[in-house]
């Protein structure tokens, strides 16, 4: 009986502690200092506090296990609100947003000058850079776990730099094999 109960609460322990997998979301700026240290691609998650889907995005896609998990092991996490009034040290560059309005925190607000830089146009925005901080792809839209499960496997594994055509894109969308749930 001891066995069973010891067995039991070991596995509410691994299923509680997979379903508590937190992304380690940093800023860019740390997100530049630590590829500095440890080069690693970065994935930003452009975001509104007004929009739905980035709230979908945050609890259903970057919530799941094997995403964070993924992301943890493999990138450098890095959280922007793209109508937000924070200061942002980018490259050698300073973006402000001048036009907050802080009665608006919670409503559309002023696009952050560092959301134009990125060329954000929709929300919510995935936005991957390489090591050197070059902007790889923006992806646009909610996608599910198993949607970005594809985009951070091939800009990951590099596979993105023989990606050249629509029929490229299509092949390897064929070949790939999802391995995440949800």
């Amino acid at each position: 009986m001891a066995k069973i109960l010891i067995f039991v609460f070991m596995l509410f322990l691994g299923i509680t502690y997979s379903f508590s997998q937190k992304i380690n979301w940093v800023t860019i700026e740390e997100a530049q200092e630590l590829t500095k240290k440890e080069p690693r691609k970065i994935i930003m998650d452009v975001y509104t506090n007004w929009c739905g889907p980035c709230k979908l995005l945050d609890r259903n896609t970057f919530g799941n296990a094997d995403v964070a998990e993924y992301i943890n092991e493999n990138y450098y996490a890095v959280k922007f609100n793209a109508e937000g009034d924070s200061t942002v040290n980018f490259e050698e560059n300073t973006f402000t947003n001048p036009n907050y309005d802080p009665a608006k925190a919670n409503r559309r607000n002023a696009k952050h000058q560092f959301a134009s830089y990125l060329n954000v146009r929709a929300y919510p925005t995935i936005i991957f850079l390489d090591e050197n901080l070059n902007l790889i792809a923006p992806i646009t839209g909610y996608l599910s776990p198993k949607q970005i499960e594809i985009y951070l496997k091939l800009f990951y594994s590099n596979d993105y730099k023989s990606v050249s055509s629509k029929e490229d894109w299509e092949n390897y969308q064929k070949e790939f094999v999802n391995k995440f749930e949800g």
